[in-house]
């Protein structure tokens, strides 16, 4: 009998797609019509902005406004919204909506794509991210409308579209550069408290994760119903949001008057976890509000949403374990209930990896360009995040360094865990274990 074809696993399906996607939407966009000159972008360009495009970044080296047309606008959006979605979820959409039937290996995938907790429900899971996702957009497009129609105009429709699914998508991709002033993010709209208040609630409102707005539609009030996860989740982001505004506040964006310099500092407590919108020069801030925005860009959102970066619940269990071991105690725990040490352990390696990319990359950035190591950590942190946050060096980098921060785009897109499961997809073999000896830490 012939050997039996392999079957790729869940995590190799996951990268392959989106590696497939972002060289897809490459090639597409170094056709001459996507650039506003009708010239063909060269590939490296292209590449970097469709890795950072699926990979719900923000990092670009042209300008979205002022170099791509509209036709090269739209692809980006739509690169946009299948990353934050993720390709696997797209492509299951497709398969529910022509009614053919998921089987059990589709139904793995998704539950590795979405960070699903059971493969039950998986495909009814998939149909609320669909619909959330659509309708979170389109109430946050409409109520931007009239501040981009009576700047903008006509095309301010299109402008409200497209920062409503950026923001959403977590991925902070802009429209508002132009000739004289390119890469300007919302910093042209530091006075509008609408769109910044609206493009922060999508933000929030998409880094939250889809697992927890299920808990929140459908418990609604009833907190104690919801899932442990929801529950670490909404108190791990709001002091992730608050604390950091307070010492932004106090520390940073001393010039503005006490009302736009409340909303500066939330904003960018907010934007950090992943977002990559800035509505101040973030080159004003201080080393203290840098470094603060580096931990938060590190961070990211939560588990099953359209953020990166290590996740809330990540830097939770890891804080968990901490007073656990302080306190003497064998288990981490969260509100009555006790945390797998798997979790513990996949949270120390997920720790480990991010630190690893993210000192590394800067420390072969900055010695390639002879760029100050502390800029160069706020790209990689920005990269490896998923963020987009830049403190304006991405444009000018060499071929090397471009590379280096789309690997970290990638790697912090799909997760380390995936990639490393990917790689070693053998079958576990716990059957024997090694002698046990004791080691001394701290």
């Amino acid at each position: 009998m012939g050997k039996r074809r392999r079957r790729l696993s869940a995590f190799q399906t996951i990268i392959l797609c989106f590696g497939g996607t972002i060289l897809l939407g490459a090639l597409l966009l170094m056709l001459p019509i996507a650039s506003r000159s009708g010239t063909v972008t060269p590939f490296g360009d292209t590449l970097f902005t469709a890795t950072s495009a699926v990979c719900v970044t923000g990092l670009i080296v042209r300008d979205t406004a002022t170099h791509w047309s509209a036709f090269g606008q739209v692809l980006i959006l739509l690169l946009i919204q299948i990353g934050g979605l993720g390709v696997i979820t797209v492509a299951a959409s497709f398969a529910i909506l022509s009614g053919r039937k998921i089987g059990l290996w589709q139904r793995s995938t998704m539950q590795e794509a979405i960070a699903a907790q059971r493969l039950g429900g998986v495909v009814r899971l998939t149909g609320f991210i669909l619909r959330m996702t659509f309708a979170v957009e389109l109430l946050g497009a409409i109520c931007m409308l009239p501040s981009f129609c009576s700047r903008f105009g006509l095309r301010g429709v299109w402008m409200a579209v497209f920062h409503a699914i950026s923001a959403f998508c977590n991925a902070g991709f802009d429209l508002l550069g132009t000739p004289e002033a390119k890469y300007v993010s919302l910093t042209v709209l530091s006075d509008n408290a609408v769109i910044q208040t609206v493009v922060m609630l999508l933000i929030v409102a998409g880094g939250l994760g889809f697992l927890t707005w299920d808990d929140l539609l459908t418990h609604k009030f009833r907190v104690r119903r919801y899932r442990m996860q929801s529950k670490v989740i909404l108190v791990t982001s709001l002091l992730l949001i608050l604390v950091p505004a307070l010492l932004f506040l106090c520390r940073d964006f001393a010039a503005l008057p006490t009302k736009e310099r409340i909303l500066a500092s939330l904003f960018q407590s907010v934007t950090a976890r992943t977002a990559g919108f800035n509505s101040q020069d973030l080159n004003t801030m201080t080393d203290v509000g840098r470094a603060v925005m580096i931990v938060l860009m590190l961070i990211g959102g939560s588990p099953g949403s359209t953020a990166g970066g290590m996740k809330t619940t990540t830097a939770a269990v890891l804080f968990a374990s901490a007073a656990a071991a302080f306190r003497r105690r064998n288990d981490a725990q969260f509100f009555g209930r006790r945390i797998d040490h798997t979790a513990v352990r996949n949270a120390a390696v997920i720790l480990v990896l991010y630190l690893a990319m993210f000192f590394g990359g800067a420390i072969v950035i900055s010695a390639v360009e002879g760029l100050p190591l502390g800029v160069c950590l706020y790209e990689t942190a920005s990269a490896v995040g998923t963020v987009g946050l830049t403190l304006g060096i991405t444009p000018s980098l060499g071929t090397l360094s471009r590379l280096i921060l789309m690997a970290l785009m990638f790697f912090g897109r799909v997760g380390g865990l995936t990639l490393i499961y990917a790689a070693i997809s053998e079958k576990r073999n716990d059957l024997s274990r090694l002698p046990q000896e004791t080691i001394t830490v701290g």
